[in-house]
């Protein structure tokens, strides 16, 4: 058993079922890693909108004009697809401007998102430092290591997740496969990801923002259309993270959001071997 495990005995004012026998009370996140963990999503809300709204200003994915309507941008074609086929949009003043108002800051306003946007990024670049600084402080770094088992786990975990939904609906019980980790191991897949990408958006945002005094960094994305390139998606990669992971919270339950609220789990039972690596 972990050192920071320790059996509830006494009675706990804010929670009372700590007392119950058998509940095993497990210290689970830093409280570093919870502040910088929830400070992260109003700072990528804000990164991602102020990035549309930049992308606007010079779109990296682009086709001809079109003979009608002389849009070139692919984003101002799902706008203007949109406009067109969705019921309600059909009268929108301007179709090719539907995603930008819809999902940035809007179009127009670079000035203004540019600086937003950096804004954003030197908050998420300090709150990437106080999380770096929870996980070594706190021991969390090793819960984020692979094992040799990650590949059957992830496997086992994919079946829970795919056949939850078809439980509940269907009134039947489904058991939550046991680890004696932190982290199952699609957890741990998705978490050094998503770190790993963080760490790539703030590399290629330097490198579009200084291309020519950091030349060897724009580089090393393939140049200054390249880097901006790399940055367009890691935005996509978050976004498509942020969805699941919210989602995956949920069907594991209550306790799991508790724990990065208050640092704590109560999940578990006394019979199950836990570590905090």
């Amino acid at each position: 058993m972990n050192s920071s495990s320790t059996f509830s005995r006494e009675p706990n004012s804010a929670n009372t079922f700590l007392t119950e026998p058998g509940v095993l009370v497990v210290k689970r996140h830093h409280f570093l890693v919870r502040w910088s963990h929830w400070l992260n999503v109003p700072l990528l809300l804000g990164l991602i909108l102020s990035g549309i709204a930049i992308y606007w200003a010079s779109p990296i994915y682009q086709h001809k004009p079109d003979p009608i309507t002389g849009n070139f941008d692919v984003a101002a074609d799902f706008g203007i697809w949109i406009c067109a086929y969705v019921p309600g949009q059909h009268h929108y003043a301007s179709p090719p401007d539907w995603i930008y108002n819809h999902m940035s800051l809007g179009p127009g306003i670079l000035a203004v998102a540019l600086r937003f946007h950096w804004l954003c990024a030197y908050l998420f670049m300090l709150n990437g430092m106080v999380y770096g600084a929870g996980v070594l402080i706190g021991g969390g770094w090793r819960s984020l290591l692979p094992r040799r088992t990650d590949l059957v786990d992830a496997l086992r975990m994919f079946r829970y997740y795919i056949g939850f939904p078809f439980a509940k609906l269907t009134h039947r019980q489904w058991l939550h496969p046991r680890f004696n980790t932190k982290y199952n191991a699609l957890q741990r897949a998705a978490y050094f990801s998503v770190t790993f990408a963080g760490v790539l958006s703030v590399l290629t945002g330097w490198a579009i923002h200084k291309p020519m005094q950091l030349h060897w960094l724009a580089a090393l994305f393939g140049g200054f259309d390249g880097a901006r390139v790399w940055h367009f998606w890691l935005m996509w990669l978050f976004i498509f993270f942020v969805v699941p992971h919210v989602i995956l919270v949920f069907a594991d339950g209550w306790d799991t959001l508790r724990s990065m609220i208050t640092g704590w789990s109560t999940k578990v039972d006394r019979s199950e071997v836990v570590t905090n690596e």
